[in-house]
Formats: structure tokens, sequence, C-alpha cells
């Protein structure tokens, strides 16, 4: 029997690049998806037209254990990304934002330790697993927060802070980030968690409450009105998508060393990007400053949060290539284009 890869939520942004740059390398994909979120069937029509062999689409539910228990039979691997991906979502159906995030974790772990032999498993989980950071002390510089405690600004959050769930979003992903790791010391399945900071890239599905560097690039090109929550000087460190699937691919075939434990991911210091800055760069590609509307702040925002990913680069000689100003660059070029061609190849 022929081995493939699993990608639940396997239709979406991240998913798709992962599934195009797998099966340019000859690989065999498995894409889970039950296509809810808007834009993804045009993902998934665009991955077929692309690959038309190799890759096999099962339309339903991570839930459904029936089409999982499928899915997973000759699977090598596992990149666990189906999710309620939006905090403002799990404030209007924390129910849903649960049972999508957190159920479907426990399924999908379930069926794994049912088999013989599992396969490892990368899961994506999130930066809102330690809160709203209102413990660190913060500075305004210019158009962005900065932490007062210099070794944190140079270094950005690391794996040993604290964990402090806020919102159902951050509740329901937490919850499953330790269902993953527990299920590495209880089980021995090969299991890894990555905490995620913003991911941005071809793809991308953004919208105003997830996927905010391609949402302002749109509402930009568009001419229309760029709603900011807060200040604007939030701060987030971005990570281009091609270098997060470098990381993702190392996960999951590297050295055991690297199951049962959980790894914060992002752009690092070096491509920290406030609010205000992206509108920056947004000016300098479109020859004109986006219009601007002003909101109160949102329940869970972290003014500042940047990843420290030092501990995953130590293990696996893993650091982003692509700078925010690149790949700002390249996400726009891309929206130009109308969003038909193929995601960025990773070298």
């Amino acid at each position: 029997m022929s081995t493939h890869t699993l990608i639940t939520g396997g239709a979406g942004f991240i998913g798709t690049n992962m599934a195009h740059r797998l099966l340019q390398d000859g690989e065999r994909v498995v894409v889970l998806d039950d296509l809810s979120r808007p834009g993804v069937s045009r993902n998934v029509r665009w991955l077929v037209r692309t690959h038309p062999r190799r890759l096999r689409i099962e339309v339903a539910d991570v839930r459904d254990r029936t089409a999982l228990r499928t899915a997973l039979t000759g699977a090598a691997r596992v990149f666990h990304l189906a999710a309620q991906v939006a905090v403002t979502t799990s404030l209007v159906d924390p129910v849903h934002d649960f049972a999508s995030n957190l159920d479907g974790t426990i399924g999908v772990l379930e069926e794994l330790r049912r088999l013989a032999d599992p396969p490892p498993l990368l899961f994506t989980s999130t930066n809102k697993v330690y809160g709203g950071l209102d413990d660190v002390l913060l500075e305004r510089r210019g158009e962005r927060y900065e932490p007062a405690d210099l070794a944190l600004r140079d270094s950005g959050v690391g794996e040993g802070r604290p964990l402090q769930f806020c919102s159902p979003y951050g509740c329901s992903k937490g919850g499953a980030d330790q269902y993953v790791l527990d299920y590495a010391r209880s089980f021995g399945l090969r299991t890894a968690v990555f905490r995620m900071s913003c991911i941005y890239g071809p793809h991308q599905c953004g919208t105003e409450d997830q996927g905010w560097v391609a949402h302002f690039l749109v509402q930009a090109m568009r001419g229309r009105p760029i709603t900011l929550y807060g200040d604007g000087r939030q701060v987030r460190d971005l990570l281009f998508v091609e270098d997060l699937l470098r990381a993702m691919r190392a996960a999951t075939t590297g050295s055991h060393d690297l199951y049962g434990q959980a790894f914060n991911m992002g752009g690092g210091p070096l491509n920290a990007l406030s609010l205000l800055e992206l509108l920056d760069l947004i000016e300098d590609l479109e020859g004109r400053r986006p219009r601007v509307n002003v909101g109160r702040w949102r329940v869970g925002d972290q003014r500042w949060y940047v990843s420290d990913t030092s501990r995953f680069g130590a293990l696996t000689g893993w650091a982003p290539r692509v700078g925010v100003v690149e790949g700002t660059a390249r996400l726009h070029a891309w929206l130009r284009q109308d969003r038909t061609p193929a995601p960025a190849v990773v070298s």
C-alpha cells in the first residue's frame, strides 16, 4: 500500500501550500476538509487542477470518525490543521468552537491511538495560549508597543511562559494543545505542537478576524477602509508561509527529541511588525495610504506578542528566510494576479 501525508483542514491557506509543496516533490497527499470556510473551495479547485495525480480530497468534518479513519489508512504523517480559527467567532459560538478545536482534536488522537504503528502528528496551536500578556510592561515607541524588558524585546516569548488561556478560542486550542502533548506522554504517540504567531502568504483567505496581513492588502487594493481595533500599535511577528512549511516538515521528519514538545513558531523579533507599520508598507506598495476606521479594543487581543523560536532552531537548524518587506511584497504581487498562480516554492 502506498503511503501518503494526511492534512486535516488541508483546503485552508497553510494546508493548500503544504499540499502543493508535497505534491511537487512527488508525494501522495490526502486532504480532509469540510470546505465550510469561505474561499477554500477555490483552493481545492486549484489543487485538483494543478495536481490531477497523487491527490485525494475527502470532503468531511474532522469529527467524522469514519471519514477520518479512512483518510488515516496508509498515512505516513499527519498535519492537523482543521480548526475554527477566529477569536471573534469563538465569542459568538463557543460551543461550535469547542467542538471543532478540542473535540475534533481528541478524535484525531484517538484514531491515531487505535493504529498498530501510528504516524507522527504535528498540531498547529496558537500564541493565544499565553493569554493577553497583561503582566508585560510595555512602552510606546513610535508606531509600536515594545516591552520595557530589553531581554524580552530582543528574544521574544519562550515556551517557558506560563499558559493562561483567554477567550473560548484560546481555551479550545489550548486544551487541544495540552491533549496532543499528553498523548505523547501517556500513550507514546509521536506528536508535537506549534504555537503559531501570524502566518501569511499565498492562498490566504484573509478576513478582519483572521489572516490580517492578507485582509489589509485586499482592502487597500480594493480602495476599501481598514478597521484598526485599538490604536494600531499592536505588534506581531510575521512568518511567511514557505518558512513555516520548512519548519513543519522538519518537525515530522527529524529527531524524536521533538515529540511531546511544544514550540513557539513565528518570524521572531527580526520580523515583528505593528498594524500601523504594515499600513506604511502597503502605502509603499500601493502608492497611497489606505483609509482607516478605528474601533474598540477586542477581547483577547495581545498588544505585543513576538515568538522566541530559538529552541526549535537549535534542534533543527531552522530559521526564517523571508523578511516582512519581501514577504508582504510577494503576497501583494500574488494578490494582484487574482490569487490564481501557484504559491512560492520552498527550496
